[in-house]
């Protein structure tokens, strides 16, 4: 081609793009440790606030330790489900910054705090009023009484709960979750006094019981959401965001775009929790040493679970920067390392807890007959540290690439179809189980599901790397 008598310049002679260094293993490793290991200690200050309720109540008296374990269940069920949807503002906000569209991620929090309040309409009144639910599930009266004003306690700081979990998302997207450590810890350590004082009473204080711990799960709530904005006033760096000075209404397509993402991990978060719940309601029947043993495990499972969970949403944040830059060999390596790193915690966790069984579960109850079930279960959590490991990276980077809709039917089939059919067929239908059912099965059938969820979440994965990777083949 000639322009004015001039001829064009050889392909050769024109400059490539230089595609960006894709940092080396270490330093994404150090990257995701660097996020992660805040987040794990977030989560267990949390976990601990609904272990203290457990302790609190069971000091007061057995129904109060009843209602709070019926209330707390159904509470978490709710707020894990709405929370899910919440965590949509994660990969935007990442996205956003990985692209540099530092004008978009305020408004992307602004919608988000809209949608939490939302949610909030029919998740508090489904907490305050739990009552047909609980006569269905056979709640004992006096027991159900209780737990319903626990609930309803609760209910009133289920907006704050919305809310903070927004910031949460947030600031993990954004790459900075020690705030979430400090607001944490200020929570928890308010909240065990608070909760004891209200429900033991204190001078003039009357004692509330189960109540009590109600009440102060929903004052602290309010306190951490006071702390999350105070933090987000103060701190200059937030400023660039105008997060104050140019608050949005709420927005059709913003909010919109925010549930066709959320619901989804709403959804897979709903079946992963309640997966266990009805686990405990589907073995009620075997006699009380089998429930309580399942609990020891499935409490232990649940502490454990909480590092890959860590690694995971580092996972979600560094994939979803990475997305948002069309970096895609950064995010190909960060999935990669991340795989490996929690793979690694993962079967030294196996092997630590197989070694130490006896004195952990020694820690959990002191009777011989829970102690024996429990021991006999525990050998599962062992071994499917691995896959439950990888199912859960594959499942997070994926929402890095906010690909939601399939993992959550992907979670279906395999916690629900597998986890719950057939550990139900297991635990009542085979063999010998005919007669004497074992809560094994469910363990059994948990295992299987972990093993199967690791394997197509690993196949979907791969396809979505190696598709990502035919759009910068030279990298």
């Amino acid at each position: 081609m000639t322009v004015a008598g001039a001829t064009s310049k050889a392909p050769s002679a024109q400059p490539s793009p230089v595609a960006p260094s894709v940092p080396g293993a270490l330093a994404i490793g150090r990257q995701l440790l660097h996020h992660a290991w805040p987040v794990l200690v977030a989560q267990l200050l949390s976990m601990s606030m609904m272990v203290a309720d457990t302790l609190i109540a069971g000091h007061y008296s057995t129904k109060d330790l009843a209602a709070v374990a019926v209330g707390s269940g159904l509470y978490i069920s709710v707020v894990m489900l709405l929370v899910g949807i919440l965590q949509s503002v994660a990969p935007t906000v990442a996205h956003h910054v990985g692209a540099d569209r530092h004008d978009e991620i305020g408004p992307a929090l602004h919608q988000g705090f809209w949608l939490a309040l939302m949610l909030a309409v029919p998740g508090t009144l489904l907490l305050a009023h739990p009552e047909a639910l609980l006569a269905r599930v056979g709640v004992p009266a006096d027991v159900a009484a209780t737990a319903s004003s626990y609930m309803l306690a609760t209910a009133f700081g289920l907006p704050a709960v919305l809310l903070h979990r927004t910031f949460y998302a947030f600031i993990n997207a954004l790459g900075r979750p020690r705030v979430l450590m400090a607001i944490s810890f200020i929570a928890t350590s308010t909240h065990i006094p608070l909760a004891w004082f209200l429900t033991h009473g204190l001078g003039p204080l009357p004692a509330l019981g189960a109540l009590g711990c109600g009440i102060s799960t929903a004052l602290v709530s309010w306190l951490g959401f006071a702390c999350a904005l105070a933090y987000l006033w103060r701190t200059p760096i937030y400023r660039r965001y105008r997060i104050f000075e140019r608050w949005q209404p709420p927005r059709a397509r913003a909010i919109g775009s925010l549930l066709r993402l959320g619901v989804p991990m709403g959804l897979s978060t709903f079946i992963e929790i309640t997966s266990f719940t009805l686990i405990a309601l589907f073995v009620a029947r075997i006699g009380a040493d089998a429930v309580a043993g399942h609990r020891v495990v499935a409490n232990l499972a649940a502490l454990v679970y909480m590092l890959p969970l860590a690694m995971s949403i580092a996972t979600l944040v560094l994939v979803g920067q990475a997305a948002g830059a069309r970096d895609w060999a950064r995010a190909r390596a960060t999935v990669r390392v991340s795989l490996w790193l929690t793979c690694a915690f993962a079967v030294t966790i196996g092997i630590a807890l197989w070694l130490v069984r006896g004195p952990v579960i020694a820690l959990s109850t002191s009777d011989p007959a829970v102690r024996a079930v429990a021991l006999g279960l525990i050998f599962y959590i062992c071994i499917y540290q691995l896959s439950d490991a990888i199912q859960t990276v594959a499942a997070h980077a994926l929402r890095g690439f906010k690909i939601t809709l399939l993992p959550m039917l992907l979670h279906t089939v395999c916690f629900w179809g597998i986890g719950l059919a057939g550990g139900y067929w297991l635990t009542y239908h085979v063999g010998a189980r005919t007669e004497q059912p074992s809560v094994a099965g469910f363990w059994e059938a948990s295992v299987a599901a972990t093993i199967l969820a690791s394997v197509l979440f690993g196949l979907l994965l791969r396809s979505v790397l190696r598709r990502h990777r035919e759009l910068d083949p030279g990298r």
